[in-house]
């Protein structure tokens, strides 16, 4: 089979990653019949109002209270949502956790709670430990979020700095029985990062936090560094008040890459799964890929997929994120190379801090720059990927996905 747009395609296969993570069309069918008595809904994260929202489609109106991103908000028959700010958290973020925690106080064994969580969650729920005020989280947060960390160890500290992360919010339930469905966005699936896993058991202890701090030269205030040199409020697995947790990934960024998987497969692609769980600098897996990409021609369309979570260390002040960063050092590496196209995005929809999902990359990528007097190189030094390629209008903009496993690549390899 020929494709005949083969940007049209990478399109394509994106929007069949999203469409099968969409947790309307999954979450039915994993939820149980609806317990007797009383029943409290919460959550947090991109997805979560969605999955709210699919709950009451087979549960009817519920109790409850979940806090999802600004303008992914749900319409719900009973459970409030409240929108707000991510990846830096805000005041109305932090009043809805506090909500949420007396929601679950004096819960007893008889009732039950459904706790809805996906990525995002870290920075929704949010409620600090010890005297750390809001605006010391938020210090904290977005020097994580430009440090260059891997998303587990931005994790960890974020736990041991919480009053809800850790565990700390099933503890809060406790003793009620509770079943929390998850949407993953992190690799390896591992529920204690999904969200910074406010409903499981973690083993990471103060230590670990102190280490994250000195690795990455995060500032920490005096408050910060009272709580690192006190008790942790993190739950270790085992612990007695997780005792009535069950905790389920419902969706992954492998189901993604196997639903594009088999839609490829019917245009008659030779697939290459690079892994649904890489980590790594944007720019430097991006020319891995590239150099990658360039050994595979072949008699007929290669497809290179991959999934994970890159991360991108800020030295400019430019517009960026890791997917668009990743398209543009790809580019860059590519060199206009005949037959391979790409595309790089986020699947919730957003990419870093900017309301872009990622970009397409073609053989024209750097000639269009050039007669649009564009210096790609200058715009990788400067993390301002996204404005260049809002420049040649190669720029995937979704707006809200209403889910998110991750990040979702694909390089496609043309028959010379």
């Amino acid at each position: 089979m020929q494709i005949s747009d083969p940007e049209g395609f990478l399109r394509d296969l994106f929007d069949i990653a999203v469409e099968v993570a969409d947790p309307m069309a999954m979450i039915p069918a994993r939820l149980p019949e609806k317990p007797n008595g009383r029943v409290v809904v919460i959550g947090a994260g991109k997805a979560s109002a969605r999955m709210a929202e699919a709950v009451e489609s087979a549960w009817g109106p519920c109790e409850g209270l979940v806090i999802t991103r600004y303008g992914y908000d749900r319409p719900c028959q009973g459970i409030e949502i409240v929108e707000a700010a991510h990846p830096v958290p805000d005041q109305v973020g932090l009043e809805a956790s506090a909500r949420m925690l007396d929601l679950l106080e004096g819960l007893g064994e008889d009732d039950f709670v459904l706790a809805l969580i996906s990525g995002g969650a870290s920075a929704l729920l949010v409620q600090p430990a010890g005297r750390i005020t809001l605006e010391e989280k938020q210090a904290v947060n977005a020097a994580l979020l430009s440090c260059g960390a891997p998303i587990d160890r931005m994790n960890t500290l974020r736990k041991h700095l919480s009053r809800v992360k850790g565990g700390q919010l099933a503890a809060a339930a406790f003793p009620a029985k509770m079943l929390t469905l998850m949407i993953s966005d992190v690799p390896g699936d591992d529920p204690a990062y999904i969200g910074s896993g406010p409903t499981v058991g973690d083993a990471s202890t103060i230590e670990d936090a102190r280490a994250i701090i000195a690795q990455w030269s995060i500032p920490a205030p005096a408050s910060v560094q009272e709580v690192l040199a006190a008790r942790t409020g993190v739950v270790p697995p085992g612990d007695e008040r997780l005792s009535r947790v069950e905790n389920m990934v419902i969706a992954a960024p492998s189901q993604s890459l196997f639903a594009a998987s088999a839609r490829a497969e019917e245009a008659d692609c030779d697939i290459r799964l690079l892994g649904d769980d890489l980590e790594g600098e944007a720019r430097e897996v991006a020319r891995e890929h590239a150099e990658l990409a360039k050994s595979l021609r072949g008699p007929r369309p290669m497809l290179l997929l991959s999934g994970g979570e890159l991360t991108v260390t800020r030295t400019g002040d430019g517009v960026g994120g890791p997917n668009a960063e990743y398209a543009l050092a790809l580019a860059l590496a590519l060199d206009g190379a005949p037959g391979i196209y790409a595309i790089a995005c986020d699947t919730d929809g957003v990419d870093g801090a900017a309301e872009v999902a990622g970009a397409v990359v073609s053989p024209e990528t750097l000639s269009k720059a050039a007669a649009a007097k564009l210096d790609p190189e200058a715009a990788l030094m400067q993390n301002d990927a996204h404005s260049f390629f809002e420049t040649l209008g190669d720029q995937v903009v979704t707006g809200p996905t209403l889910t998110n496993v991750n990040d979702f690549r694909a390089i496609l390899v043309l028959p010379s």
